[in-house]
């Protein structure tokens, strides 16, 4: 009787290449980002990335163009995460010196009052006015046609009006 055959670990390719391709990957991420803290964590979560996608069926053989294709997913993954962080802060500048409403807003009640509403108002106000999405874009990642987003939003932002006014008056 034969004993069941193990599949090795692709995984431990990695451990095979991480020597070589570790100049290489850090290298191609430091050249692009310009911050050395940066791109050390980049290449920490390329290889953590990796180690988990080379398992994946029919994942292409570990080598270090493979790698740096992993590390310009996860550059991309940060300029991204970092333009939402900008984008959100500018929005909060903005909400700052310009009202949408006509009235000034406090940006701690606004947080307030948008944890206390409903998960679909919280999620079409925020995806709106603070990711500065477009309504077809909010429309696409909330699953709803561009007509019924639009009527979400004038029903978020009537309960926003509500919630916020009652807390205004409040001093809790």
């Amino acid at each position: 009787m034969s004993e069941p055959r193990v599949r090795p670990d692709p995984a431990f390719a990695l451990l095979d290449l991480y020597e070589d391709a570790l100049p290489e990957v850090y290298g191609y991420l430091l050249s692009r980002c310009g911050s050395r803290v940066v791109a050390e964590e980049l290449t920490s979560e390329t290889f953590l990335g990796a180690v988990t996608a080379c398992r994946n069926a029919g994942a292409p053989p570990v080598s270090t163009p493979w790698l740096i294709g992993v590390a310009r997913h996860k550059l991309v993954d940060h300029w991204r995460r970092r333009e939402r962080e900008e984008r959100g802060l500018r929005l909060a500048h903005e909400a700052e010196t310009v009202d949408p409403w006509d009235e000034e807003l406090d940006a701690l009640l606004a947080r307030q009052v948008l944890a206390e509403l409903g998960a679909h108002h919280r999620a079409a106000l925020t995806l709106r006015y603070l990711d500065g999405l477009a309504v077809p874009e909010v429309a696409r990642l909330l699953g709803r046609t561009v007509h019924a987003t639009e009527a979400l939003l004038v029903r978020a932002r009537a309960a926003f009006r509500v919630v916020y006014r009652e807390k205004e008056g409040r001093d809790d």
